[in-house]
């Protein structure tokens, strides 16, 4: 039996709505990237030129002499006990008195201790116990 002219016609509509609806979804999440872009241009334009307010960038590798990572690393690990990257890199930051909040840094720092300290594993002076939550953990021998 056919549905009657009301149900068809409802269910029309329906669809039509659902279809309006979409493209309005589809409207907002292309505004949120348009107004995502204009408040990270505008935050630039709002440091109004001043060099000293642009966040610096340095290359980790010239902050620091060959082998001190894994000295500073080997500090901590022998009066800590075993830590992971991030908590070393922590130390690391700490100990050379660089920004403790600036997580590019530390994200920085932590990618060079993960090579420093593989080296130092291969060669048998840390040791490697694997993984915590995704991030390696290192013991001191």
């Amino acid at each position: 039996m056919a549905d009657p002219l009301a149900i068809s016609i409802l269910r029309r509509k329906r669809d039509e709505i659902e279809s309006v609806i979409a493209a309005y979804e589809a409207k907002i999440e292309e505004a949120k990237r348009d107004l995502s872009a204009v408040n990270t241009t505008l935050r630039l334009f709002e440091l109004n030129g001043e060099p000293e307010q642009f966040p610096v960038y340095v290359e980790v590798r010239h902050l620091f002499k060959r082998g001190e990572i894994v000295k500073l690393c080997r500090a901590a690990l022998s009066q800590e006990g075993p830590l992971d990257t991030r908590e070393l890199a922590l130390r690391v930051v700490r100990a050379k008195g660089l920004d403790e909040g600036d997580k590019v840094l530390r994200k920085s720092v932590s990618f060079r201790i993960v090579q420093a300290l593989s080296m130092a594993a291969k060669r048998g002076t840390v040791g490697d116990i694997g993984k915590r939550k995704g991030v390696r953990v290192w013991l001191a021998i």
